[in-house]
């Protein structure tokens, strides 16, 4: 059987894959021009139907804009949507930059504590069960992958057991940066349990119901993170 030609949504999916990357990985850089609406479409081998709808949705998220007479061109990344899923997919898989990994723990140390706080005070049940589920995945890790995987789980149920379906939205927004910067942060240190004592605590304060030392646990765990990413960068 002949294979199956790629449906015109793969292929609008492809081009937002392509161009998307090429742009936040810097290699089309801001005030560059992209081709011609023609040309472009032949370079990447659709229509110009699902050439518009990509650029659409590249336009949305802030990365490209057009202009009379100058046509398409790569925004500034102080336009970019940087909370995006898929602009923050694309600036993980660039290899993050050490301004970046700053400012993602920034946000950490920002909303974390916070949240963990309110689970603290709000946590049902069933809620605490999933986070201790997932702690349990942690100790019993036997690989990076995981750990990782683990991880992320614990944190997503951290901000689902606040109760304010705002922060806990926002765990699908970050959910990539946060995966790859867990994987990072456990790749530079000797052990990739290191940070086990950090979630441990955090657990034990949101099931005692007591705020304070669930955000005390919280601030420690990222600032042990933070000096763990750093200490190993030096010796990299």
């Amino acid at each position: 059987m002949p294979p199956k030609a790629a449906s015109p949504r793969n292929l609008h999916v492809q081009v937002i894959e392509e161009l998307g990357g090429l742009i936040v990985g810097g290699v089309l850089r801001p005030g560059d021009p992209l081709p011609g609406e023609a040309r472009l479409a032949e370079q990447l081998a659709v229509s110009r139907t699902v050439l518009r709808e990509a650029l659409k949705v590249l336009a949305a998220k802030g990365l490209i804009e057009t202009r009379q007479k100058t046509g398409m061109r790569v925004r500034e990344s102080r336009f970019w949507n940087h909370l995006d899923a898929n602009v923050l997919a694309w600036r993980c898989a660039a290899m993050p930059t050490e301004d970046f990994v700053d400012k993602l723990v920034e946000m950490r140390a920002i909303i974390e504590p916070a949240a963990v706080a309110a689970a603290a005070r709000r946590r049902d049940p069933a809620q605490l069960a999933a986070i201790g589920e997932a702690l349990e995945a942690m100790e019993e890790a036997q690989t990076l992958d995981d750990w990782a995987e683990a991880d992320l789980r614990f944190h997503e149920a951290v901000l689902t057991a606040t109760n304010n379906e705002l922060l806990s939205s926002l765990f699908g927004v970050i959910e990539t940066a946060l995966g790859t910067f867990f994987v990072m942060s456990a790749r530079t240190a000797k052990n990739f349990r290191y940070s086990l004592p950090h979630h441990r605590a955090v657990y034990e304060a949101i099931r005692r119901r007591r705020p304070n030392e669930a955000t005390a646990a919280m601030q420690a765990m990222i600032a042990d993170s933070r000096a763990n990413m750093r200490k190993g960068k030096k010796s990299a």
